[in-house]
């Protein structure tokens, strides 16, 4: 749902890379096709002369892996840099004090609700409650919908009052009274435009909604 979604999820652990592989596999992060020698790295590869690449090279490694295996907590910091420099709007999970740094440099922090530390979670712009990924989903889904609602009110209550607006400019322009005084105009917009504009707010969002790019 995720990827469908335009959401590129990409796993930093500590486990060695053959078991960072398997359980990318496990979760669907790696898909049967990836050659796992171009989508999963040890991040030594990031820091080869114990240095971090320079900005073009971490870029363009991690513009493309999806995988990064034995990280230290500053690897996971360097990644969400990089992939920020790279116009990615980050969100960054994490549970332990190690996770702080990067948590607190990713546009979204988000920490576990069960599991986090107490520094993870004060790093952390949100908390995760349940400590599942699928609510993250879930939420995205959410917010969407409202964003989608919030177009259809504007787009109604725009071409509802335009002709308002058209017709005070017309009568100020022609120099004839205004048909309406703002006494009526406030009752019109109570009366007959705000229960279909809350109606549609509240609309159900499209079942496809997550099929949608990212704005």
């Amino acid at each position: 749902a995720a990827r469908g979604a335009g959401i590129r999820v990409v796993m930093i652990t500590g486990d060695y890379l053959k078991t960072a592989i398997a359980i990318a596999h496990n979760v669907n992060i790696l898909q049967p096709q990836d050659d796992p020698a171009t989508a999963a790295v040890d991040c030594a590869r990031l820091r080869p002369d114990g240095e971090y690449l320079s900005n073009p090279g971490m870029d363009q490694l991690t513009s493309s892996i999806r995988v990064f295996a034995r990280a230290k907590p500053e690897d996971k910091l360097e990644i969400v840099k990089s992939l920020q420099r790279q116009g990615a709007v980050t969100a960054m999970t994490g549970d332990g004090v190690n996770d702080a740094p990067a948590l607190n440099q990713a546009n979204i922090g988000v920490a576990m609700g069960i599991q986090g530390t107490e520094v993870a979670k004060g790093a952390s712009d949100m908390i995760l409650t349940d400590d599942n990924f699928c609510s993250i989903v879930a939420a995205v889904e959410k917010g969407r919908t409202i964003y989608a609602g919030i177009q259809k009110f504007v787009a109604f209550i725009m071409s509802v009052h335009i002709a308002e607006v058209m017709q005070i400019f017309f009568c100020i322009i022609c120099g004839v009274p205004v048909m309406r005084t703002p006494l009526q105009i406030l009752f019109l917009i109570l009366v007959t435009d705000l229960p279909p504009s809350i109606a549609l707010g509240m609309e159900p969002g499209d079942s496809t909604i997550l099929e949608e790019r990212p704005r």
